[in-house]
């Protein structure tokens, strides 16, 4: 994924621009998350961590987990304003950092479960489209110019001690 990812502040409020939208989930082209999807929980995760470089790392994730039943039919997706009532009685309990990086967690019997990233998130008609994408690796140490499970290589210096005067003067040299 090449853009920056999107944070909790700008996910509720693109919700709370939309709330007579329809929300739908694409976990891939042209598959989407059940209409009878069901938002069962949100998830605030605190992360801190210690990359190879030896740099250590936090940064806060919100994981919105949809759930998809079985045997169960539906012809349109929760509306906007619905998934907004889940987010006031979690904020309620639970407030949510709104730097934290949006992830939405889901599985189906086709697709293993796993958490994604926004994409994007678009309107198509009376949709409010949230295509989601997985989240890749990365390694920060290689990202910041260092080297991965190698402390930086370091520069030798001379140290010369300057209080002690050179002199031009020693015994038998003639200058004094």
């Amino acid at each position: 994924m090449n853009q920056e990812p999107i944070n909790w502040q700008a996910f509720k409020q693109m919700l709370s621009n939309n709330p007579d939208l329809h929300l739908q989930f694409q976990y891939a082209d042209n598959q989407w998350v059940n209409a009878a999807y069901h938002i069962t929980e949100i998830k605030q995760a605190p992360i801190t961590s210690v990359d190879c470089g030896g740099v250590m790392n936090a940064w806060t994730e919100i994981i919105v987990q949809l759930y998809e039943p079985q045997n169960q039919q539906q012809l349109r997706a929760m509306q906007v304003n619905k998934a907004l009532k889940i987010v006031d009685v979690v904020e309620k309990a639970l407030p949510l950092n709104p730097n934290g990086i949006v992830k939405i967690e889901f599985g189906n019997a086709q697709f293993d479960t796993r958490q994604m990233l926004p994409n994007g998130i678009e309107i198509d008609g009376d949709n409010l489209v949230v295509d989601l994408r997985p989240d890749t690796v990365q390694c920060k140490a290689i990202d910041r110019g260092g080297n991965c499970g190698e402390p930086a290589q370091k520069t030798k210096v001379e140290l010369k001690n300057l209080a002690v005067a050179e002199s031009c003067c020693t015994p038998g040299g003639g200058c004094c």
